[in-house]
């Protein structure tokens, strides 16, 4: 897997690559990972419900044809987008998923935070009252808020074209969390967004990113 660091680039070019890449690959093509951070935007997918965007502003919103509901990028927070062939890696959609959850989990630990699934829900929290405790989390019964007590850290939304993969993931590293205020993030009504910076772990944003781009070479191998 070849890594290109991209440093701050805008969104919809880098959409409109990732489109480009994969539908010009062929079955000797390298798989890649892009990482890089955006400019302010909400990007909007293709389950995402107009009313999900609360109060935008002058921050655009772009509609995507990647899987789940609106979310937000910006300045401080990495965002990864693995480039692959799953048909060659010899695994699918499912287990993509899982993979790509377990690097930022991995990447978590590196700073002693515990990640955390929902059902049905895909991304990672973290435990609000005790990020660092390495307690199971125990899903909520059926009626109850599922999020209570976490915040989520990362966002995961992706799409998977003739067996090959583009859009990612989204770990908070050390942004200005308010535009998520103007959305239901993930389509959620107030579902609460943190980054490490909140939760007491400020590190650079290059750090995060190659660990991040570290866990996400090893875990997407074949």
């Amino acid at each position: 897997m070849q890594v290109k660091v991209l440093g701050r680039v805008e969104y919809l070019p880098t959409y409109q690559a990732m489109r480009a890449f994969t539908e010009a690959r062929t079955a000797d093509s390298p798989d890649e990972l892009w990482i890089c951070e955006h400019p302010p935007v909400f990007t909007q997918g293709l389950a995402g419900k107009a009313d999900h965007v609360l109060c935008p502003g002058d921050i655009p919103v772009i509609a995507t044809n990647r899987g789940g509901q609106v979310t937000y990028h910006g300045p401080g927070q990495v965002v990864a987008y693995p480039l692959v062939d799953l048909k060659r890696a010899g695994y699918f959609v499912k287990e993509y998923v899982y993979r790509i959850e377990e690097a930022v989990i991995r990447t978590l630990r590196e700073y002693g935070v515990t990640g955390h699934r929902v059902p049905g829900a895909p991304g990672i929290y973290v435990r609000m009252a005790d990020p660092f405790s390495h307690a199971a989390w125990i899903p909520r019964p059926a009626g109850d808020d599922p999020f209570e007590g976490l915040g989520k850290i990362a966002a995961l939304g992706i799409k998977v074209a003739r067996h090959c993969t583009y859009h990612g993931v989204a770990l908070n590293v050390g942004m200005d969390l308010e535009p998520f205020s103007r959305i239901d993030p993930c389509g959620y009504a107030g579902l609460q967004t943190v980054d490490l910076s909140t939760i007491g772990v400020p590190t650079p944003w290059n750090e995060a990113a190659v660990l991040l781009g570290q866990k996400l070479q090893a875990l997407l191998a074949p």
